[in-house]
């Protein structure tokens, strides 16, 4: 089967799953919203205004506004193209890391695997958002230092996926006849390992995504994350907390938009891996 013909079979089996197709709409929605955002917002989000403060919604602020005056939805909007940075760069940095590391000592195996495993052990054994948190403080509260966090809190999920792909593979045929042929380890490691382990790496970079939004969001909420005026929605969150219940909007719609975007790369992600592995085709 040529690319084409994989890509739309690929295609026919993620539209025949109405959770798939239902998550690839909100992403979607989300990569439009992050790009079109700042061209369709109604307000500048860091606008201030004493006399407009904590208005409930209404046509002129379909999200109201919030402590300073501010338009929520246009904050939204803004916010959103944050997101879409976290959701792209800090998984990235954590594959790169965590699948280097996992392809290295599930081949090689040894006291590199050992080394390797128990460092990733290290790692794990920290709830990941204590251990966010810890590295952020450290490194100084901002957006950047907060994806540096969350991307060394998540290479570990790709460092024992693709060590446990490695270990499968490193004695197959294909394996052994590139060892005969003179193929160093770095050739087979990244020209014959990696491309068989793309399918379980692939989801796990989306569900990634979803996770560091969440965890990016949780630490702009705690501080140690963008810090304010940044329309972020975590910073966002914890802005509104004070307001609560009465002042509902100002911290339930960045919630909606974090809740909404983390389902739709849940159901993604589910939806390639039943793509990606004919045993769980329907």
């Amino acid at each position: 089967m040529n690319k084409s013909s994989y890509v739309l079979d690929a295609w026919r089996h993620m539209r025949r799953n109405p959770t798939t197709v239902v998550g690839l709409v909100i992403i979607a929605c989300f990569v439009v919203m992050a790009a079109l955002g700042p061209s369709v917002s109604p307000h500048d989000p860091l606008r201030t205004n004493a006399i407009g403060k904590l208005q409930a919604p209404s046509s002129l602020h379909p999200f109201g506004t919030d402590q300073l005056g501010r338009d929520i939805l246009s904050r939204v909007l803004y916010g959103a193209r944050i997101s879409l940075w976290v959701a792209l760069l800090a998984p990235t940095v954590a594959g790169l890391i965590g699948i280097t590391l996992g392809l290295t000592a599930g081949y090689l195996g040894g006291k590199v695997d050992n080394v390797i495993m128990r460092i990733t052990d290290m790692f794990m054994a920290f709830p990941q958002l204590i251990l966010a948190m810890a590295i952020s403080a450290a490194l100084g509260p901002n957006l950047q230092n907060a994806i540096v966090a969350v991307a060394l809190t998540e290479w570990t999920f790709f460092a024992r996926l693709s060590r446990s792909r490695a270990i499968e593979v490193r004695e197959e045929e294909f394996i052994e006849a590139a060892r005969a042929m003179g193929a160093g380890r770095l050739r087979i490691l990244f020209c014959h390992v990696l491309p068989v382990s793309v399918s379980v790496l692939i989801v796990q970079l989306t569900l990634a995504m979803g996770t560091s939004i969440r965890t990016a969001a949780s630490l702009g909420f705690l501080g140690l994350g963008a810090q304010p005026p940044s329309p972020e929605w975590g910073v966002m969150i914890t802005a509104g907390r004070n307001y609560l219940p009465g002042q509902w909007w100002v911290s339930t719609f960045p919630g909606i938009a974090i809740f909404f975007v983390i389902l739709g790369f849940n159901l993604l992600g589910d939806g390639i891996r039943d793509v990606l592995d004919p045993r769980l085709r329907k």
